[in-house]
């Protein structure tokens, strides 16, 4: 597994409350015929609720087949909004309603 130091802007803000903070993650990625994802971890308890934003900064990752490596990098969060949390939650409502398979069978099932 390779591993890259993490930079000066990685260091997380004192003030966690914000509506955007910066936070050091740690990126897990492999890609090979068993396993094929990539993981991030925030640094420290940062809770994600429903509409709250991560975005990982520096260069696209691409490893070979058949490898997986680790990443350090730093992450911004940003906190969604009263509204922005509950559209997310209907939304996550309709998608999840996509899943159900409803079928009809022409006459009676034996």
């Amino acid at each position: 597994m390779a591993s890259h130091p993490i930079d000066e802007y990685a260091r997380v803000h004192p003030v966690p409350s914000a509506r955007q903070f910066d936070i050091p993650c740690t990126i897990t990625v492999e890609q090979s015929s068993e396993h094929f994802h990539a993981h991030v971890e925030l640094a420290g308890d940062v809770e994600l609720e429903p509409g709250d934003k991560v975005r990982v900064h520096g260069d696209p990752i691409q490893i070979p087949f058949g490898e997986s490596a680790v990443f350090e990098r730093a992450a911004t969060v940003t906190r969604a909004g009263p509204l922005g949390r509950a559209l997310t939650r209907l939304a996550a409502y309709f998608d999840l309603r996509e899943l159900y398979e409803v079928s009809f069978n022409p006459g009676r099932i034996k």
